[in-house]
Order: C-alpha cells, then structure tokens, then sequence
C-alpha cells in the first residue's frame, strides 16, 4: 500500500456564506492530494503529460463528516490500496488540525493516450514506481 499526506490552509475564498468550506472545493482537496502523491512518486502530472498519459476521474464518492472554516490547516490522506492495472482507486480522508475527519471518499482514475484518447493498460514506468510498495 501507498499512502501520501497533504497539507494546506483553507483560505478564505473557499468559504461560503455560512462561513464554512463550500462543499465542491473538497474535490479541488482530493485532486491536490493526489497530485502530491504523483510527485512524491516521481511522476508529477507534467511528466505524465510528456508520456502522453492523461489520468481522468472515472468516478468521485465523498463523505462529509465535519465542517471546515478559514484558516483551518487539513492534511489530505491518499492511499492507494491494491496495485493498479486499468485503473488506479485511491482512498482519500481529510482531517484538520485536531485529528478531527472532515470527509473521506474514493476517486478512481484510468489511463488515456492523450493523442487517441484512449483507455490505456497502466503505463509500465507507473507500474515500476508503485510496486515496490505493493511486495
């Protein structure tokens, strides 16, 4: 299994009238913290791009459990569970400065040529990368 970890501030455009985060910006969450784990892997979504693999969402699940406000500071937690083939399933939480959950979900993603747009077998360099984590 991988699992990253992601900090960020809420900032005050991502609240809303009540004062809390708006609930679409935990999807702009989730993807920061599965752009972290990219990168800590080596393959930052810019290289990705220079193999022509693009990485969409094929499916989004989330639970919210608590709210946030600005200037809470959330740690967003990406696991990736069973080693990919088609697909990648990510398990994602957040929680806030106190260990307090905020939300959690499950983000699938696949892989496409981004000249065809394809659906694609799971990049042999993506699978070099993970696999150790996998033994």
């Amino acid at each position: 299994m991988y699992v990253s970890e992601y900090k960020l501030d809420v900032r005050y455009y991502e609240t809303d009238t009540m004062g809390i985060v708006h609930h679409s910006n935990y999807v702009r969450f989730f993807e920061c913290g599965r752009n972290a784990m990219m990168k800590e892997l080596g393959m930052p979504i810019e290289y990705m791009e220079t193999q022509h693999i693009m990485l969409p969402v094929v499916s989004l699940d989330i639970h919210y459990k608590h709210p946030s406000k600005m200037g809470d500071t959330l740690t967003i937690i990406t696991a990736v569970e069973k080693m990919p083939q088609a697909k990648v399933t990510m398990n994602q939480k957040i929680v806030n400065q106190h260990g307090t959950l905020v939300c959690y979900g499950t983000v699938v993603v696949c892989f496409i040529d981004s000249e065809t747009r394809l659906p694609v077998r799971t990049p042999k360099f993506f699978q070099d990368k993970i696999a150790p984590y996998f033994l």
